[in-house]
């Protein structure tokens, strides 16, 4: 394409782990192609009002080296705004003319399968963007940055707050974001030996759950000689039910690109417990056996809903997500340079860089639940009653690429 002199950098969506890392590669390998790059700050509503801006932040080396890869969160900001439902007419016109008066002749945006939608169309409306794959909830095709680093930080959560949980006895619901896939809940509860890992594609039977956990918890606390024991759950936001419906929090309106919000899978799951141990007579028993049992006070086992929240999203990228974040910045300069506008990166391995059309990119990928069964035959519980592991046997003849 025409020659590039400056490029402009977008972070869009939410914050997480790996973005300053993409901000950084990107300004690294622009610089040594002689290339400048601009901040346009506070995602998508930034690059509406540019053309209001007095000026625009230069990544130039003593700029860069303030910035900190290993730092969540991003140093360009982040909104979530969609430029087609600005309600205004000359709104591409406005954009353009921002880019011109900064001399920004590109855009590399990094963001979720939202933020790639508006990729989708900046590019159709003549404006040329490279997308850089970013989402904790890992819902894209290719690997996100982000998502390592917010698996990691909720299995950490998760192992910690085992320690409260032993100390009182306590059912301990872990509830984490993910939107509508269960990437983040299921990687992060596997990594903290979770008991339970309820994601959105697998229905959720109540009752098996319930089993479960009587079966684990019971005898994890008559076994132990001081009688303390736990059961972890993580839960997705995206819980469904067994006829196969998201809980919404209705209250809670819609987001600017029109999702309804998500909210009280671990508070609804934990009205669920409840109201099955204080129908269980076998609860009583087991409370008394174990020497729990105070009449009018303490009949049954405490369950408590945590939401770690945004927690899971700030704080320290993981080494995994700075790699890459800093490969994929610079492969999208890469990619810019050669014309492939309107494409997301997807990995880079050795000397090849990969690449998709962003449209294809931001479709959806669920857990693929076939994978589950292996895990069910490990003893983790998954909201259903355990499945066979159907497998086969595939031998690996050439190198192939990977992401997580």
């Amino acid at each position: 394409m025409a020659s590039i002199k400056r490029i402009g950098i977008i972070t869009s969506g939410g914050d997480c782990g790996g973005l300053n890392a993409v901000i950084k590669g990107i300004a690294k390998e622009a610089y040594a192609f002689g290339i400048d790059s601009v901040i346009i700050p506070n995602g998508y509503a930034g690059l509406y009002n540019l053309v209001e801006m007095d000026e625009v932040v230069h990544l130039n080396t003593e700029r860069v080296s303030h910035i900190d890869a290993s730092l969540a969160g991003s140093e360009a900001g982040h909104s979530r705004v969609k430029i087609s439902k600005i309600a205004d007419p000359n709104k591409y016109e406005r954009i353009k003319k921002g880019l011109r008066k900064f001399g920004v002749d590109a855009l590399i945006i990094s963001g979720g399968d939202d933020t790639g939608s508006v990729v989708v169309d900046l590019s159709s409306q003549g404006i040329p963007c490279i997308h850089v794959p970013k989402t904790m909830d890992l819902d894209l095709q290719p690997y996100s940055v982000g998502g390592d680093s917010t698996i990691n930080r909720i299995a950490d959560f998760t192992r910690d707050i085992k320690t409260t949980g032993m100390s009182h006895n306590r059912i301990i619901i872990m509830e984490v974001f993910g939107r509508y896939v269960g990437h983040t809940a299921l990687r992060g509860g596997i990594g903290a030996e979770a008991d339970c890992i309820l994601i959105p594609e697998i229905p959720v039977d109540f009752e098996v759950v319930y089993e479960h956990m009587k079966a684990t918890y019971f005898s994890r606390v008559k076994r132990s000689d001081v009688k303390a024991g736990t059961y972890i759950i993580v839960v997705a936001e995206g819980l469904t039910n067994a006829s196969g419906e998201m809980l919404y929090d209705e209250s809670a309106g819609v987001d600017s690109f029109g999702h309804k919000k998500l909210a009280g899978a671990g508070k609804y799951l934990k009205q669920q417990f409840e109201k099955r141990l204080k129908k269980d007579p076998e609860v009583r028993e087991f409370m008394k056996d174990t020497g729990m049992y105070v009449p009018g006070v303490y009949e049954i086992p405490e369950v408590r809903d945590i939401m770690p929240g945004h927690l899971v999203r700030c704080g320290s990228s993981s080494a995994y997500d700075v790699n890459f974040g800093y490969k994929a910045g610079a492969a999208a300069v890469f990619l810019l340079l050669d014309g492939k506008i309107g494409n997301t990166v997807v990995n880079v391995d050795g000397q090849a860089i990969y690449y998709m059309n962003t449209s294809e990119a931001i479709k959806r990928r669920e857990v693929d639940a076939a994978e589950i069964a292996l895990l069910e035959s490990l003893g983790t519980c998954f909201g259903r009653k355990p499945q066979k592991y159907m497998y086969n046997f595939v031998e690996v003849k050439e190198r192939i690429t990977r992401h997580l």
